[in-house]
């Protein structure tokens, strides 16, 4: 069991400077961080410490092989001023299976549960409290060792870092569909929120905002006939009254939200698909007018209506609904998430 954690406070908080009325995602910082060293073979204790520039030689293989993987969470303060965290076993969970598949030393669940608590009680203050808002937290881990040798590291650092932040995107998105490009393939590590397989995505989202869409829906790496994810969350579909989602495998990742609202759905009444679906089915159904919903869900966003997509050269709008899956489930979750609605299947954890 780990025992107390060593605190080291920052000598100036940044607090009073920060406008939470204001608040752009992921780019306001607080004023600590936990640290944690793995060398000579195990895990060392992990520390709070002030918010600050990480020093590392240029041989740390981060640079050159890759090693990082990473998690994105969120905590909530309700109007009581309590704290809560929302299915965190499952991003320390993931981080591990991330890290397993980067041949990164997995990290044990006392250091990464009781260093977020720790961490979060101090800096409880910068939880903020406006509707829509969070406070956004970052696990990490990479390679710190050194070397210029193909192989994994033999040091890495396991850091969280947190950001008070606003919604991640406003207003609904225009996507279009990929053919050529992919995210993952079979095999790889599409599965695992490793960062190189964000860095992939940036040239093809490049090229399809110069065309006038905001985000991409990635498509199989074989025949780009399947569908599987949007941009950076996983997505859903919704034909008449029947949501669709794909199923996760080697390229698709295990999203904690998707999860989420599939049982949210079904506790709700509305009928879920987990299968493959393909390009064919969404255009043709775009065409007939039983496309109804099309949506990404992920942590940052929880859920991102997406308001039409291309395909071939061809645009395709989704009808203006008045009482959507997309809004129904997102205030359902965030209402879980938030402590203003009661919580059946066990997701949120109060600190």
């Amino acid at each position: 069991m780990l025992n107390n954690i060593e605190i080291t406070k920052t000598k100036a908080s940044k607090l009073k400077d920060v406008d939470f009325d204001n608040l752009k995602f992921g780019s306001v910082f607080s004023d600590h961080m936990l640290e944690c060293d793995f060398k000579d073979g195990k895990w060392h204790a992990p520390k709070v410490v002030p918010y600050q520039p990480i020093t590392l030689d240029p041989s740390a293989k981060i640079f050159h092989y890759g090693q990082s993987v990473f998690e994105g969470m969120k905590a909530y303060k309700d109007s009581k001023d309590d704290v809560f965290l929302f299915r965190p076993l499952e991003n320390f969970k993931r981080l591990n299976i991330s890290s397993k598949r980067l041949a990164i030393p997995e990290i044990p669940e006392d250091y990464f549960m009781e260093g977020l608590k720790t961490l979060l009680e101090v800096d409880k203050g910068w939880i903020p409290t406006n509707e829509g808002s969070s406070l956004y937290i970052r696990p990490f881990v990479f390679a710190s060792g050194n070397g210029f040798h193909a192989s994994p590291a033999d040091a890495y650092k396991f850091i969280i870092c947190t950001a008070p932040s606003g919604a991640y995107f406003s207003g609904k998105l225009k996507v279009l569909i990929e053919e050529t490009y992919s995210r993952s393939a079979n095999g790889g590590v599409g599965f695992a929120k490793a960062g190189g397989n964000y860095a992939g995505q940036f040239y093809p989202t490049q090229l399809a905002i110069d065309k006038g869409y905001q985000q991409v829906i990635w498509t199989d790496d074989n025949t780009h006939e399947y569908i599987e994810e949007a941009g950076a969350m996983n997505i859903f579909v919704r034909i008449n009254d029947t949501l669709i989602t794909g199923p996760t495998s080697d390229r698709i990742l295990d999203g904690i939200t998707r999860k989420s609202i599939i049982d949210i759905a079904k506790q709700q009444g509305i009928p879920v698909e987990v299968r493959k679906i393909t390009v064919k089915e969404v255009v043709d159904a775009a065409k007939s007018g039983a496309l109804k919903e099309m949506f990404g869900a992920g942590t940052a966003a929880v859920i991102s209506p997406i308001a039409g997509f291309g395909y071939k050269n061809e645009d395709y709008d989704l009808p203006e609904l008045k009482d959507t899956y997309a809004s129904t489930l997102k205030t359902r979750i965030t209402d879980i998430q938030t402590n203003k609605s009661d919580d059946p299947f066990g997701w949120r954890v109060k600190l």
